[in-house]
Order: C-alpha cells, then structure tokens, then sequence
C-alpha cells in the first residue's frame, strides 16, 4: 500500500513537470495595453478626468468670511442658468449652419429665442442685482462671448444697445468678463466651481476660456496667504 502510495505521488511530481510551460516574458508592447469594455481601440493608458486636491478654507476675518459663503451661495444659484445658455448656443449655432436659406434660419432663430426668453425669463427676474451679474460673468466662461455680444448677435445692435442701458440701471454691465487671473473675485467664483465640482454639487461644464485653475490658485492663493499673515 505504501509503495502504491509512493508510486501516485511520483507519478504526480512528472505529470506536473510535464504541464509547466515556461513562463515566458510579456512583450514590452503588450504588457503596456489596455483592452476598455465598449471600447474597440487599444489603449496604453486610461484617460481620467482631472481633479484638485483642495485645502481647508482660511479667512483673515469674519467679514471676508462672510463675503465668500455669499458670493458662494450667489454662484450656486446662477451657474445652472449660464450652463444651460452655453448648451443651447451650441444647440442654436449647430443647426443654423444645417439650414441653407437665409430666410428660414431667420425663422429659426427667431423661434430659439422665444423658447430661451421663456425658459428663462420669469427665474431670472428673481435675481438680484448682483447675482445678475455673477450670471454675466459666467456666461462668458461657458460660452466665451459676453452677454451683450450675444444679445446682439441673435438680435439686433439697437436691441443689444437698449439691453445694455437697461442694464446700467441696475448697475449690471453685460459687457462684463470673466477674468479670473486679473480680478480676485472672479478667481473666487472659478474656486467655488472647482469645489462644487469636485463634490457633485454642480455638474461640470468646463470653461471655453484659456485659463488654468492650478495655475491661479497658486497666483491667489498666495496673496490670501499673505492677507492672512
């Protein structure tokens, strides 16, 4: 029983001697490409989307604390509405290049806008003066081009020009831009998107300006640092 035994295990030992096949090294090609379900191009690296690492707020006093969680809240409120003006502009100027004739995409535009009036309209009534003007600033961040350029591009320039004098009114300038690496408080507004971002508090719609975030928050932030001190 024993050199029965004996025998099995020899018999063993050989057959997985024989199975083993020699480990044979990755092409340094190969062992660098992945295969993305759905996806039928090969890749030698995933694409990510980028991120921040943000550090704990600090403010030199109470007041400038204030102002901040303000101008947050005022930005969070008006950001949807400046999203939703880039998406329909790219939905408007895509099907105005489709439509030939003059005449209908006269008509067309003339029928996107009163849909966009109604959409928008009543909600922006509600704004304050200074979240108005937070909502020009981030139109032109979505979409490049300022409110009043806009206004007289789908409508006409004395159109653009009795918007503007409206708006004066109220102290809003809709010829006003975004420009966050020349004015502190439109690098604040990019710093409350980034972090809303981040966090899933707003959808992401990235900026059709030429700036760079990480860029500005080291510009920034070290004159906070130097506010703090």
């Amino acid at each position: 029983m024993r050199k029965e035994f004996l025998v099995s295990i020899c018999l063993l030992v050989t057959f997985l001697g024989w199975s083993q096949v020699e480990e044979q090294p990755l092409d340094s090609i190969s062992e660098n490409l992945i295969i993305v379900e759905g996806d039928s191009i090969v890749r030698s690296a995933i694409d990510l989307d980028e991120i921040y690492l943000f550090g704990k707020l600090k403010f030199p006093d109470y007041k400038t604390k204030l102002k901040y969680y303000i101008l947050r809240r005022k930005t969070i409120k008006v950001y949807p509405y400046a999203k939703l003006a880039a998406e329909r502009l790219v939905e408007l100027n895509d099907s105005i290049v489709k439509i030939k004739r003059k005449g209908k995409r006269k008509k067309y535009t003339k029928k996107i806008q009163k849909y966009i009036e109604d959409e928008f309209s009543e909600e922006l009534k509600k704004l304050t003066r200074t979240e108005g003007q937070i909502l020009v600033k981030l139109i032109h961040r979505q979409t490049g081009t300022t409110a009043f350029d806009l206004v007289k591009e789908l409508r006409s320039g004395w159109r653009a020009f009795w918007y503007s004098t409206t708006a004066k009114v109220f102290k809003i300038s809709l010829k006003e831009e975004f420009n966050p690496e020349g004015v502190h408080e439109d690098y604040l507004i990019e710093d409350i998107l980034q972090r809303a971002f981040t966090a899933d508090r707003l959808d992401r719609q990235k900026s059709v300006l030429d700036y760079d975030y990480a860029t500005l928050n080291n510009k920034w932030g070290n004159v906070d640092k130097k506010v703090e001190k």
